[in-house]
């Protein structure tokens, strides 16, 4: 069974489970009880469980690269102390920066991932922990969820706000500083865009939600969004975000990947469209490149 023949009913009751409280007995039971024709949903339901281990495309040891945790200060954040996944590639430097915003769940193994392919492009990335201030990432999504969901999420955000300050001053960086985030990461990275004005330079969304666009204003920093092509909860967000850009003369692409789910980037489930991931990620470098270099 592949991705091509999960039911597109699982796939909602996946983007459910995965941005609400939703446990994971529950969200197997509830797919186990769907009509299914041509299969089973509690089948198709464990395929779509991530599998972080069969996801890196960077090693960690890779040479091109190095790797460190680091802990900053953030005032006004969850506890005041922030920690992140921080890879910076061979050399001297300096480099221009990009910080990774992770999806509603913490510091994942994706992400760390996505963080070191950023790094080998000649890039000093940041991959920062929301979770960090109440223990970290857990090991496990499930309780990822439940832990950013509890949290206050304007301190999250300042925390996410202080990562990108952290990054853009690092003593290798060459002051130029992009963004980019996934689903939350993604809305995240849209907010920052307005709050950080022209202190940012770069930010790419991934099926992230439109900021207030009362406030779009406010941006600077030119923006590449990717959306996927069924992805009902984000993309209700899309056009009102695309006309407020347009009137407000903003420097902006758009693109919306056929055939693609909510998550289409995130290779450690069947959710990830390979094709269509693999040129969203061509695009994101190459306009990394274009703004950051």
């Amino acid at each position: 069974m592949t991705k091509y023949t999960i039911d597109p009913k699982i796939f909602e009751l996946y983007d459910e489970y995965c941005h609400s409280t939703m446990t994971r007995r529950d969200f197997l039971t509830r797919a186990s009880s769907l009509a299914i024709v041509g299969g089973s949903g509690l089948a198709m339901a464990n395929l779509l469980l991530p599998r972080y281990a069969e996801a890196h495309t960077i090693n960690f040891t890779d040479e091109r690269i190095k790797s460190h945790y680091v802990e900053y200060s953030s005032p006004g954040g969850t506890s005041g102390t922030m920690r992140g996944y921080l890879v910076k590639p061979t050399g001297d430097g300096p480099f221009p920066c990009v910080l990774i915003i992770h999806e509603n769940r913490g510091l994942n193994p994706y992400i760390e991932d996505v963080a070191r392919r950023v790094a080998v492009e000649g890039f000093i990335a940041l991959a920062p922990d929301g979770l960090f201030p109440v223990g970290g990432y857990p090991g496990n999504d499930d309780d990822g969820k439940i832990m950013q969901k509890a949290l206050n999420q304007d301190q999250l955000f300042t925390d996410l706000l202080n990562s990108a300050k952290f990054l853009k001053t690092n003593k290798l960086s060459t002051g130029k500083l992009g963004a980019v985030g996934f689903c939350f990461g993604g809305s995240s990275v849209n907010k920052l865009a307005v709050q950080m004005g022209a202190d940012l330079d770069a930010a790419v969304s991934f099926y992230g939600s439109a900021p207030d666009t009362n406030e779009v204003f406010k941006i600077q920093a030119p923006l590449l969004l990717h959306y996927a092509e069924a992805d009902p909860r984000v993309n209700a967000t899309k056009e009102e975000y695309k006309i407020a850009l347009e009137s407000n003369n903003k420097d902006f692409e758009i693109y919306t990947y056929a055939g693609s789910s909510h998550g289409f980037h995130n290779d450690s489930t069947p959710r990830y469209n390979e094709k269509q991931a693999k040129l969203a990620w061509v695009r994101t470098i190459s306009f990394f490149k274009k703004h950051l270099n």
